[in-house]
């Protein structure tokens, strides 16, 4: 009796072809024939998963790497300027398969500024980064004077330094090192805290003790 296959598992393995031939080539490199040699399945089968065009695979596969990045196993300090750094270490890509995940990311961004259909995903998942490195980054500075305006200007900045560590691997052969990531965002911290004066801290009763004249 032939052993049933798995649907789900067989388009998680599309979906890495997929990735491996971006990462190796390029997104437009990517086709039907070039996935089946990957895979070492028929074309026929990889159609009876996703139909006849190579697109739904090609939209299958974002949204595999977008899922991946939102339930990457992480653990955040307790601490809101550590939970920031962890949360954006976390989003680097510091391993092998992270760097080639995130290859396929940049160059689908990079499709998606012409393609509406890719663009929409694309839009959701960074608004949604953005949205939680400023509520990070709020709690980092609860104890700090700043302003709204100040505050959406640093979240950009930060988000900025995520997009600038994605871009700098892609172009890169290797992943980026933990340690240099760890580093570079602790001190950026350590600046934008220090750059922003402590809250004043309010007396319990009103104003205070007044001296009677």
């Amino acid at each position: 009796m032939a052993q049933r296959v798995d649907p789900d598992a067989r388009r998680e393995q599309i979906a890495d072809a997929v990735i491996e031939e971006i990462a190796a080539h390029g997104l437009r490199s990517v086709t039907l024939a070039r996935i089946a040699a990957r895979t070492g399945l028929a074309i026929g089968s990889i159609r009876h998963y996703f139909g006849d065009t190579l697109r739904e695979v090609m939209r299958f596969t974002l949204g595999t790497l977008i899922q991946r990045v939102v339930h990457r196993d992480v653990g955040l300090s307790d601490d809101p300027a550590t939970r920031i750094t962890d949360a954006i270490t976390f989003a680097a890509p510091t391993s092998e398969q992270e760097r080639k995940e995130n290859i396929a990311l940049v160059e689908y961004r990079v499709m998606a500024r012409t393609d509406q259909e890719f663009a929409a995903d694309i839009a959701a998942t960074s608004l949604a980064g953005a949205t939680m490195i400023r509520s990070l980054l709020r709690d980092a500075l609860a104890d700090r004077t700043i302003d709204d305006d100040a505050l959406h200007r640093e979240a950009i900045l930060l988000f900025a330094v995520i997009e600038g560590f994605s871009f700098s691997s892609a172009l890169s052969s290797a992943p980026l090192r933990e340690a240099d990531v760890r580093a570079v965002v602790t001190a950026t911290l350590h600046r934008l805290r220090d750059s922003y004066p402590l809250r004043e801290s309010r007396p319990a009763h009103g104003r205070g003790d007044q001296r009677s004249r």
